[in-house]
């Protein structure tokens, strides 16, 4: 998954899609990403890809088309992304910085194509494909639960509300695509970084007190 055609996939014969298909994939999440799914015409996409309506036409019958795959193919390749990185047999706040650097990783790569999919994930008139999108991005959401909660049952967290805990890693980071100046003086991955620090700031547990020992006490 190193380009858009790895995040779409392969269509519904199995071939990889094209690369005017392709093409019109990047307009197009960048269109909307930029402009808004209601922003943007069938010919506005059409005009930037350099071909005529029909042909688009030909491709895609409507932007719902368009823009299915793409919402789909980004909630379920963020997924696959950090799962792949994820190794359960490393410390639990090494296992959060991972999926929180990861995160931004995947961001960077595929900006625009997260963007105009997030915007539109309720608005899918078709309940299949938005249950499926649902199921994706609560897997996502239940490994960084997981990690949480393996790093407070090994102590390294303090006890915590695990799903309260997560909602604040997802909204310290989710909304980075939207602010995120590619050209900046930080990647992605390095601000995600600085992030996961302020987060392991309060989430981190105390490490414990020494006991005290006897000739301490004797000495009090």
């Amino acid at each position: 998954m190193d380009d858009l055609a790895g995040l779409l996939g392969l269509d519904g014969n199995g071939e990889v899609p094209s690369g005017r298909i392709i093409q019109i994939y990047e307009v197009a999440c960048r269109q909307f990403a930029q402009r808004g799914f209601d922003g943007v015409s069938m010919r506005d996409i059409a005009a930037e890809c350099g071909i005529s309506k029909a042909t688009l036409y030909h491709y895609f019958p409507d932007k719902d088309s368009i823009l299915r795959p793409l919402a789909m193919g980004a909630t379920k390749s963020i997924y696959l992304h950090v799962a792949r990185h994820d190794d359960a047999t490393l410390p639990a706040v090494d296992r959060l910085r991972r999926f929180i650097v990861e995160t931004a990783t995947f961001f960077e790569a595929f900006r625009w194509a997260w963007i105009a999919g997030s915007t539109a994930f309720w608005s899918d008139p078709e309940a299949r494909a938005r249950k499926e999108r649902i199921a994706w991005r609560d897997r996502y959401e239940q490994l960084l639960r997981d990690i949480l909660q393996a790093g407070i049952d090994s102590g390294e967290l303090h006890a915590t509300d695990v799903k309260i805990a997560g909602r604040l890693v997802l909204g310290t980071i989710n909304w980075m695509p939207r602010w995120y100046n590619p050209a900046g003086p930080l990647k992605a991955p390095e601000i995600a970084g600085q992030f996961c620090d302020m987060l392991l700031a309060g989430l981190r547990a105390a490490p414990p007190k020494k006991a005290v020992g006897r000739k301490a006490k004797a000495k009090g």
